[in-house]
């Protein structure tokens, strides 16, 4: 386990030809630095929050995590996910390499 350039931690839990897990662990004022998602994905909240997306442009927007509520998103995504709460946000993240 280690941070990103912007603090947030993630822990690869599984990594195969068809699937990537990992676990990402937000504590306060961590980000994860500005990237592209290669694949689609889907997002498992474990610990709720709300996260803070900024786009390549500098535009953001807020998204709260509920626990029990999963979203997916498509493959090129481009953003930065920063926890600016005084609370740990984590999620488990899910890549989809190929069906």
């Amino acid at each position: 386990m280690s941070a990103t350039e912007g603090g947030a931690i993630p822990t690869l839990q599984v990594d195969e030809d068809h699937v990537r897990v990992t676990e990402w662990r937000f504590p306060p004022g961590t980000a994860t630095g500005y990237h592209r998602h290669e694949y689609p994905y889907v997002v498992v909240p474990t610990v709720p929050g709300t996260l803070t997306m900024v786009d390549a442009a500098g535009k953001e927007a807020q998204s709260t995590l509920q626990l029990g509520v999963s979203y997916s998103r498509h493959c090129g995504v481009e953003h930065d996910v920063q926890n600016r709460t005084d609370g740990e946000i984590v999620f488990v993240e899910i890549e989809l390499k190929k069906a």
